[in-house]
Parts: C-alpha cells; structure tokens; sequence
C-alpha cells in the first residue's frame, strides 16, 4: 500500500512539530530505547526527549542531537545542494577546451639550416 503524501504546506507549525514527534518517538521504540538511554546518549534531559516527542518545540540542535543517537540523519538529505551549471556555462566549458595537442619540446624539431 502507498503511503499518502503529506501536504507539508497546510499543516500548521504546531502539526509539523507533532508529527517530527511522532517520528522520533516511534523511530526510538522501534529501536527498544527509552527516553532516558536517548537522552543520555544525546546529552540533553530526558524531558527534552520527552517534549520534542510530544510535539512542544525544543531546539533544533537536541532534535539533530536525538537523530544521530537514533541513527536518522539520513532524513536531512533532501537539504542537499546540488551544484547544477547552466547550459550557458557549460558551452563556455566546452568551447575552452583544448582541441588539438602541440609539442613544446624544441629537442625534437629538427635544426634549422641556413642556405
């Protein structure tokens, strides 16, 4: 069964929030850890741990904090940058590249002879 996209842009804050809680709750009970062993393992409290679950805010660094003790990083691909060029800097690319080779080396040219 496909999993219904959520519409991110009519979800209020506080819904945000809830559901990032939703995450990292079900994400630690999936993985058998109780707040405190999450808590300890991040270096916040445990009612941080519990707050954040609840959906009533708290840091974005004790939320980063909690995803790396649960192994969950990987959700903060998507701020990725990708470095994209342009068709018009590419052409300009292409066109400076070198298109023939030439021999510096003066040893091999024969010598010039004076007649």
């Amino acid at each position: 069964m496909e999993k219904d996209s959520i519409d991110w842009y009519s979800m209020s804050d506080k819904g945000v929030l809830n559901l990032m809680g939703k995450f990292v709750q079900e994400t630690r009970l999936q993985q058998n850890k109780t707040q405190q062993q999450v808590a300890d393992s991040a270096g916040i409290n445990r009612s941080t741990v519990g707050q954040i679950e609840k959906g009533n805010g708290g840091t974005l660094l004790s939320f980063l904090q909690i995803l790396r003790v649960l192994e969950q990083l990987s959700v903060l691909q998507s701020f990725e940058i990708e470095q994209k060029i342009s068709p018009l800097a590419l052409a300009k690319l292409e066109q400076q590249k070198r298109q023939r080779a030439r021999n510096s080396d003066t040893s091999t040219k024969p010598p010039k002879v004076n007649w």
